[in-house]
């Protein structure tokens, strides 16, 4: 079954919203322009701010729909599960397997674990508040994705669910490692920074 329930995960998690919004409203493929992922944040480059948004959302309730569901049968099955979101998203089967960099399907498996598996927040509300924080303060998303992954794997430490831990540790080497193109950039100075509210 769990062979199965990743499949599931998996399968979700490929599903291109970037991709289906970019083409069904704008009929352009977002992995075309800026940074090349069908993720937020190009999304939000390419079509515009609530757009980006938009496809943040979706993206975000990948891993949390498929947690919530398999949770019904197996806790543990459903964490793995929606951790599975993660890499379809990242490598998607519908969309000849290039993705976005997991962010928010990363937020949306931590908020499903808090709603669905332990019944706590904390590791979501830290993780995301940080990311929040720095994205209005330091303007790059990149650097705040990580550091909020870190974030979510040091609280992680200090809860008893082990499947949580290893997930969230798995999780956020995979995030780091996806987006070590834009480390040499951050380390070169030379990274995009993002400006929700526009300067005048």
């Amino acid at each position: 079954m769990l062979i199965l329930f990743m499949v599931f995960g998996y399968l979700v998690g490929s599903i291109p919203w970037g991709l289906i919004i970019g083409k069904v409203f704008f009929r352009k493929d977002i992995r075309q322009y800026g940074s090349g992922n069908l993720g937020g944040t190009n999304a939000g480059r390419v079509l515009g701010g609530y757009f980006g948004i938009l496809v943040g959302v979706l993206d975000a309730l990948k891993a949390f729909t498929v947690i919530g569901l398999v949770s019904y049968y197996d806790k543990d099955m459903a964490i793995i599960a929606g951790a599975m979101a993660a890499v379809g998203h990242c490598y998607p089967i519908f969309a000849n397997f290039k993705g976005g960099k997991a962010v928010a399907t990363a937020f949306g498996l931590l908020f499903g674990i808090g709603l669905f598996i332990n019944n706590n927040f904390i590791i979501f509300i830290s993780s995301f508040s940080m990311f929040v924080f720095l994205v209005l303060t330091v303007k790059i998303v990149s650097l705040s994705s990580m550091i909020a992954m870190g974030i979510a794997l040091i609280i992680s430490l200090f809860q008893s669910d082990i499947t949580i831990t290893l997930t969230i540790l798995a999780l956020t080497i995979f995030i780091i490692y996806r987006h070590r193109a834009n480390i040499k950039r951050i380390i070169n100075k030379t990274e995009s920074k993002v400006y929700l509210i526009k300067r005048k």
